[in-house]
């Protein structure tokens, strides 16, 4: 199996996420991966695929990923879908439900109250501390 179809779910991976400047090249049995994604978040679900696939700390991969996010306090900006909440959406991001208020705090200019989203509201998801 070449190295590039071992890791051709993180390459499917960044198809998904929209992966800017993307640039792929395998030689001496090394896959070399450049893209830009648009979030930390974004940044961090490609490593975790690469860690899944080749474990912590792979060789036969390397990956120059960058974040186009400039403002280092976004963690993610995310769209809210019909059915979501924010509780549901801390717990995508921070693995914790009772952060909502966290998410809150960070989009008051839209938000007047947690209990209240609407589908299609971009929402910043903050870097927690």
């Amino acid at each position: 199996m070449s190295v590039k179809a071992k890791y051709q779910p993180v390459l499917d991976l960044g198809t998904e996420l929209k992966i800017k400047n993307g640039s792929v090249e395998e030689a001496d049995g090394i896959l070399k991966l450049k893209g830009t994604t648009k979030t930390q978040y974004e940044k961090n679900v490609l490593w975790d695929k690469i860690k899944e696939i080749g474990g912590n700390q792979p060789t036969d991969i390397k990956a120059d990923i960058r974040v186009e996010e400039t403002d280092a306090s976004v963690y993610h900006r995310h769209v809210v879908q019909q059915g979501e909440t924010l509780g549901k959406i801390a717990k995508k991001y921070y693995g914790d439900a009772s952060k909502y208020n966290t998410i809150f705090q960070a989009n008051t200019d839209k938000l007047k109250n947690p209990d209240l989203i609407h589908p299609d509201q971009e929402l910043v998801i903050p870097r927690l501390s």
